[in-house]
């Protein structure tokens, strides 16, 4: 079952809500934290929220999504084994339609987001990889676990995977991606991908 729109929306913090941070990085967890409280200030902003603001506000997610978000390494991890045999030219192609397709699937619905309250539950690190596990809780009492995959860049940690309710956004792409490409063509990966014919991932819902 694919998450509902409000619930999807809250998901959307994987990808655009997050902010811009100092250079220097600190733990994780506390970056993240910094970076979706910025966010939230953004989409409570008077003055984005006025009416005819929706795609000047979207456009400054879009913006911020863009300095903290790896959509690269998320590309390149979800086309899989099949990102060796492109060239340069399709690799860059490919990262900026699947970017494209990201926001499209996310950033769109962000105006959906109702002040869910977002719990940080701790997080991992081993050498430049780490793990942010966060929980969303519903205004209902329900919570959504999400986990961040996030590996250090030159001077802060960059978001390349999330993990909602245990499907991972990268092996849920690449899984379809995969699929389209034995059974007909790389060509016709991209073309689905321009016409957005690529489904967002699913996951089980909980009861509210």
């Amino acid at each position: 079952m694919k998450l509902p729109s409000r619930v999807l929306s809250v998901a959307a913090l994987a990808i655009a809500l997050v902010a811009p941070s100092p250079a220097v990085a600190g733990a994780p967890t506390e970056q993240l934290r910094r970076h979706v409280d910025a966010v939230l200030q953004t989409l409570s902003s008077p003055e984005l929220k006025k009416e005819g603001r929706a795609e000047a506000r979207r456009a400054e997610i879009r913006k911020i999504a863009l300095r903290i978000f790896d959509f690269e390494e998320t590309a390149r991890r979800s086309l899989g084994r099949h990102w060796q045999s492109r060239t340069p030219t399709e690799r860059q192609e490919f990262v900026k339609l699947f970017t494209d397709l990201l926001e499209h699937s996310y950033v769109s619905k962000i105006d959906q987001y109702g002040g869910e309250k977002i719990l940080y539950t701790g997080d991992t690190m081993e050498s430049d990889q780490a793990t942010v596990k966060t929980k969303i809780q519903t205004p209902k009492g329900a919570e959504i676990p999400i986990e961040y995959r996030m590996h250090k860049g030159k001077d802060q940690w960059l978001v390349y995977d999330v993990v909602i309710e245990g499907v991972s956004l990268v092996g849920n792409y690449r899984t379809q991606f995969n699929k389209i490409i034995q059974t007909s063509s790389y060509e016709d990966l991209i073309q689905k991908i321009k016409t957005r014919a690529i489904g967002a991932p699913a996951a089980t819902t909980p009861r509210g």
